[in-house]
């Protein structure tokens, strides 16, 4: 099952337009604060009207400005999951569970009903209220409830963007479950490049209200003119597997058979991860270095370089473990001979890769 959409709207000097088939799996919606992303999962799920267009699911019509087909929210087959959990405050998790139950198109099996809460980790919660709950857990429980009826596609509007680091952290494991357990198409709006990293299958970046077509995530997060922050936010992602955890604090990651050190990662050995390597992080040497403090040193060639209207200069990479970007000064690059085709060595500092930037 696919989501289809093809629409446009006016939004006073911005002009949305957005053609993409959104497969299963997670689809991150990804560009700067009112680009359009929300108003996009808007128009899909009913709430917002697009100006024209189409919009199908499964070989369903929701929208149509031709045919003058537009069903209304609740036939659409959406879960939505808000910023904010939207919970029933005088309702226990159970009963706001049972709420989204009773909205499924046919009747949620209990076995169906288990998985969600097993899945979710909640099972301990049902109880309580939602004052009594952290953010983590109320997010927890809104997802829990979207699932919960039936839906044929979840819409998921910046869930974390409300949540301190630690309940992200906490959180970010949960919708890493959901890809791998769902098969539904996943809209989720982002602008964190760490989310991005951890959890898209496919990217569909917004420019100026502009989103056509699907891109792949290491695509995006290697284009200075989408991420945030320019070349300062430029990165990579690579997978890996995890295979040992050592007595000193290191998980060491197999990449491609390269090995690959990090400080120790919560998952359990065997474990495919996905880690998110900054361009900062990665310098560069044209002879093997001896010596260093580093641990991780890949061998690289180069693929191309890029100099911008400032003192630095993006170096692409291909190396055994997949493809990074080092970000150094035009200076070093030109010292240093760099162009398409010379090796090199990539160094990524151990200590460098955030817990946020390794996924499962």
């Amino acid at each position: 099952m696919s989501l289809k959409v093809d629409v446009t709207k006016s939004l006073g000097r911005l002009e949305l337009a957005a053609r993409f088939e959104a497969p299963l799996g997670i689809t991150v919606l990804f560009g700067p604060s009112g680009s359009g992303k929300t108003t996009l999962i808007n128009m899909i799920a009913g709430l917002t009207p697009p100006d024209a267009g189409h919009i199908g699911l499964g070989g369903r019509v929701l929208y149509d400005s031709k045919s003058g087909v537009s069903l209304p929210t609740h036939k659409r087959g959406a879960g939505y999951v808000f910023q904010d959990a939207r919970l029933f405050p005088h309702l226990t998790v159970e009963a706001n569970l049972n709420y989204g139950r009773k909205l499924a198109p046919t009747p949620v099996p209990e076995p169906e009903f288990d998985r969600i809460v097993k899945l979710l980790g909640i099972g301990g919660l049902m109880a309580r209220r939602p004052a009594r709950l952290s953010g983590g857990e109320a997010q927890r429980v809104a997802l829990g409830r979207a699932l919960l009826s039936g839906p044929k596609m979840l819409l998921a509007d910046e869930p974390l963007a409300a949540l301190d680091g630690a309940r992200k952290a906490e959180l970010l494991p949960y919708f890493e479950r959901l890809r791998d357990a769902q098969d539904i198409p996943i809209l989720y709006v982002t602008h964190s490049v760490s989310e991005l990293g951890r959890l898209a299958d496919h990217v569909l970046s917004f420019e100026a209200g502009q989103a056509r077509g699907l891109r792949r995530p290491q695509d995006v997060l290697a284009d200075p003119g989408l991420v945030p922050g320019g070349v300062r936010g430029v990165g990579a992602v690579i997978s890996a597997q995890l295979v040992a955890h050592h007595e000193d604090g290191l998980s060491e990651l197999s990449a491609g058979g390269v090995p690959l050190f990090l400080p120790k990662v919560a998952q359990p050995v065997g474990a495919r991860l996905r880690v998110r390597i900054a361009a900062s992080d990665v310098i560069l040497s044209r002879r093997k270095p001896e010596g260093l403090s580093a641990l991780n040193i890949l061998k690289a060639r180069v693929t191309g370089l890029r100099e911008g209207a400032g003192p630095g200069a993006l170096v692409a990479l291909e190396t055994p473990a997949g493809k990074l970007q080092a970000r150094i000064t035009r200076r070093s690059a030109r010292a240093l001979g760099l162009a398409a085709g010379l090796e090199a060595y990539a160094i990524v500092k151990t200590v460098s890769i955030a817990q946020e930037d390794v996924g499962g």
